[in-house]
Order: C-alpha cells, then structure tokens, then sequence
C-alpha cells in the first residue's frame, strides 16, 4: 500500500522515519529494511554499517558529519538500545560515572555524608550531560579514579559478588520450582497408572472369581491406598532431600555489622551489695510442725507471713552473737573510758574548773 502523497506531491514520512536515513550515504530503510545502523558514544551520530566498515576499517578517522571534528574508532561503534539518542548518551554517562563512584552507604559515618556524596555526583553527572565545565569535570573524574582505584576495585568485586549470589539464588528458585512442577506431573501420571491398574485389577478379579464384587473392590481399594502412602513417604524424603541440596550459600557483602545490644541486668537496689552468712547455712526447708503448719494456715497467711522469712530472722539471732568476744568488748570499752577521763583533766587544767562544753566541773 502506497504511501498518500503530501501537498507539495511529495510522499508523507511516518514520524522518525528521517532519522532512518544514513547521514553520510543517504541510505534509506525504506529502500533498504535489512540496513543496521550504528553509533559511537563519542559523539553519538548515527550512520549505517557499511559507512562505517568503508570508513574506519582502516583505523581511527574522523567523523563524516557535517561540524563533527571527532576522531572514532571502529570497535567502539555498536547498536543503538533506546530510540532516543539524548537517552542513550545519557545512559552512558550515567553508567560510566557509577563506575567510578562507586561508594556505598556502609563506608560513610553518618548517612548524611552519604546524601552529600550522591549529590556531589549527580552535579557532576549534570555538567557532563549538559556540557557544562566539561574539561574540568572530566578532570575531577580522572583525578578521582587515579586517587580511588583500589577503593574502586574492591566496591567492583563486592558488587560482582553481589550480583552472582543474586543469579545463583534466582536460578536455585527457578530449579526447585521446575522440580516441584516436574514432581507434580510424576505425581498425576502416577495417581493415573494405579487408577488403572486397580480397575484393570478389580476387572481381572472379578472375572476369574466368584466373590462379592464389594470385598473384592474393598481389597483392591486398601492395596492401592497402601502403595499410595509409601509412595508419597518416598516422594517428600526426596523432596527434602533436594531442598535440603540445592539451597544456596546466600550471603550478602558490604552491610554494615549489627550490634546487638547486651541484656540488661535485673534491678538490684543494694548495688551488689550482699550479706553473706559466716556460721551458717540457710536451708529452703526446715521439719518442724509449727512450720508445717504456718504454710497452710489462712489466719498466718492471709497478713503476708512467710515462713522463710521467718526461719531467715530466727537463724541470725541465733547466730548473731557467735562472733562477739566479751573480753575484746571489756577490753576496747576501758580503753575508750581511759581516753575520755584524759581528755576531762585536760579540760580542768585549761579551764581552771570552769565551764567546760556547758558542764561544771
């Protein structure tokens, strides 16, 4: 079908259809629907394969259209992705920035220095889009990239690692839900053999016998539910079996460690401090009838009595008196008398019998 002419009496182009047509040989798709086109991400122009074989096959030259000074190179040519050449250079731009900085959260202190970084990047990204101060930029890049490249490598490799954990545990998931499926239809396939072998079964019994046509599908019935269970028995260990194989060594580089934070310690209003018994022992439970008794008794238990409690005061007056000595007592009471009787005459010399401390002497 004919294209309708326009008003001058040329034929109408489909929108994007100039963009068809090769700039250095005028080749068109129209006439041509088996033409490639290529670009060069240095400046982006498009131009068809065989100008670009007749062009740069015989080493770097420079670029045949009109005010494009820049010298391209053959193997840097490639297929266009996106339709739109400003989205395909943006791409480009975008991916080579990223893999210079390639920072990640976990190396910053503070998530605000973070935000910082990105967006230091992002203005650099936004002067090479839109050609601002591009030789300095490229500058910064370059000085970056020769500062960082250790830094650089290792962030390149924490993410290929990333990467290939990510596609080893998709192409598990994806493994493990064809085994299901595959078991499923054994599973079908195999409910549908012993449907048919327990009525060819019942079919051949009842023709070679005379018995009841009820006992004999009854038998038949428990013979198939039998090997149905011990079919399914065998079915989930293997199933375990592979779940318990083919799961994956997932484990994620670069997250930042988690501190957990340590248990509290049960409250203790002394602050540690205990009193420790010397001389004996305290039990949990002492034979004695009263006590037997006080347990259970509601007129003692009904006012908060403990027995323990009890039995704890009772054992420290009875041994609250074991470690004192009389004589040490007697002892250090005559010496603290004799001090006092000094410093009293001492008193009555200075004060020649006067007051002394508000008492007569």
């Amino acid at each position: 079908m004919s294209k309708p002419p326009a008003r001058n009496g040329a034929p109408q182009r489909r929108p994007g259809e100039e963009d068809d047509i090769c700039p250095v040989c005028k080749s068109s798709r129209y006439l041509n629907p088996n033409m490639r086109f290529l670009v060069n991400p240095e400046c982006y122009h498009k131009m068809c394969e065989s100008c670009v074989d007749r062009i740069f096959s015989q080493g770097p030259a420079p670029c045949p259209v009109a005010g494009c000074a820049r010298t391209l190179r053959k193997q840097r040519f490639r297929r266009q992705t996106f339709e739109d050449l400003q989205i395909e250079r943006e791409v480009d731009i975008r991916r080579r920035v990223a893999a210079i900085f390639n920072r990640r959260e976990s190396e910053f202190q503070t998530l605000r220095d973070y935000n910082n970084y990105l967006e230091e990047v992002e203005t650099l990204t936004f002067n090479l889009l839109y050609n601002i101060d591009v030789a300095t930029t490229e500058e910064k890049l370059a000085s970056y990239a020769r500062q960082n490249a250790a830094d650089i490598a290792n962030n390149k490799i924490i993410s290929a690692q990333e990467s290939a954990s990510t596609e080893a545990q998709i192409a598990a998931q994806k493994e493990q839900a064809r085994l299901h499926r595959e078991a499923a239809r054994n599973e079908e396939d195999e409910e549908r053999r012993e449907k048919e072998e327990g009525r060819q079964e019942f079919i051949n019994k009842i023709a070679a016998s005379n018995e009841d046509p009820d006992k004999i599908a009854k038998v038949v019935l428990k013979k198939s539910t039998a090997r149905r269970t011990a079919a399914d028995k065998l079915r989930q260990q293997e199933a375990a079996k592979v779940d318990n194989a083919s799961a994956p060594l997932f484990q994620i580089q670069g997250l930042k460690p988690v501190v957990r934070p340590e248990p509290q310690k049960a409250y203790d209003p002394f602050g540690d401090y205990s009193i420790k018994t010397q001389y004996y022992t305290l039990q949990t439970q002492y034979e004695h009838p009263w006590l037997e008794n006080a347990k259970t008794d509601p007129k003692i238990t009904a006012g908060g009595f403990d027995v323990g409690e009890y039995c704890a005061r009772a054992m420290m007056e009875a041994f609250g008196g074991l470690g004192v000595f009389v004589e040490d007592e007697v002892a250090r009471r005559e010496e603290a008398a004799g001090a006092d009787v000094g410093t009293t005459a001492a008193a009555m010399a200075a004060g020649d019998g006067k007051e002394v401390g508000g008492d007569v002497l």
